[in-house]
């Protein structure tokens, strides 16, 4: 896998470019997105200050620990308990902050680091792109700035090669030096039709290759391979109970179902994550 048919001299291109998801395509996105982990034990750690949140109902699950009740508040109350988390630093601050929980955290299932539960074989496919003259890039629905806190360490891509989602920013000064804040409103949402656009704005070019897990790939999918010349879309189906987990239709983290019904029309491989995997992790 990992579309060996595009090198540099076939496409006719230097520093070509492909692309993929964070989110159960390069590491474990089950039970739930590291990334909401995150966001309710940073709410739980700033509770103590915020003594308010104990009257809403979606905080007050957060702050429990609740993961259910922290989600039945819907996008909405998710997008509330994310500003109240993330929001109020400067970029860098909070790039700080993610790096330090992501060394301490720990998965529930395997007692392991989150960075440690990234996919060997797609680490070999970022190898393999690069020793080929591609230039590698994550497109992720997830904060883009909590990507970058742990990207080129893990991945081997540089946090300008990330692209995600984001919080608006504002600019304001302190100690006489222009810096730049963090607000608690979404600005960008880089997921489903949102990940071409986001392509769009922050890489200016149509990726050659694209590889996704999920429904919320298929736009991404679709808007590489339908673009001229050689071209390569890959969907990683999670089918491995036993080594990681086996979900796709009816999940509702990583739904894959449209993807999977229309990749061998649209001519996309599906790497099965039991049968053509010799391992998942390192």
């Amino acid at each position: 896998m990992g579309g060996s048919g595009f090198n540099r001299h076939q496409a006719g291109k230097v520093g070509q470019i492909s692309t993929g998801v964070d989110n159960g395509t390069l590491w474990v996105e089950q039970p739930a997105y590291p990334q909401l982990i995150f966001i309710l034990d940073r709410i739980r750690s700033l509770a103590p200050q915020n003594p308010t949140w104990q009257q809403d109902a979606v905080f007050r699950a957060a702050i429990a620990g609740d993961l259910h009740g922290a989600m039945a508040g819907g996008n909405e109350g998710l997008m509330r308990l994310a500003g109240a988390a993330m929001a109020g630093n400067t970029p860098e601050d909070f790039q700080r902050i993610a790096a330090d929980w992501l060394r301490v955290a720990r998965h529930p299932k395997w007692n392991l680091p989150y960075t440690a539960l990234v996919y060997q074989p797609m680490l070999e496919v970022l190898s393999f792109l690069r020793a080929s003259g591609f230039t590698n890039f994550i497109v992720s629905g997830g904060g883009v700035e909590f990507v970058r806190a742990f990207s080129e360490d893990t991945y081997g891509i540089p946090p300008q090669h990330v692209v995600g989602s984001s919080f608006a920013l504002k600019v304001t000064e302190d100690a006489g030096r222009l810096m730049l804040l963090r607000e608690p409103r979404v600005d960008f949402i880089d997921d489903g039709p949102g990940k071409p656009i986001g392509i769009a704005r922050h890489i200016g070019r149509r990726p050659i290759a694209a590889f996704g897990n999920s429904d919320g790939d298929f736009e991404m999918l679709r808007y590489t391979t339908e673009g001229a010349g050689q071209r390569f879309g890959m969907i990683i189906r999670h089918d491995d109970a036993a080594r990681e987990f086996a979900y796709d239709r009816e999940s509702h983290i990583g739904r894959l179902a449209r993807a999977l019904d229309e990749a061998p029309a649209r001519g996309w491989q599906v790497a099965s994550m039991q049968d053509d995997w010799a391992r998942v992790f390192e």
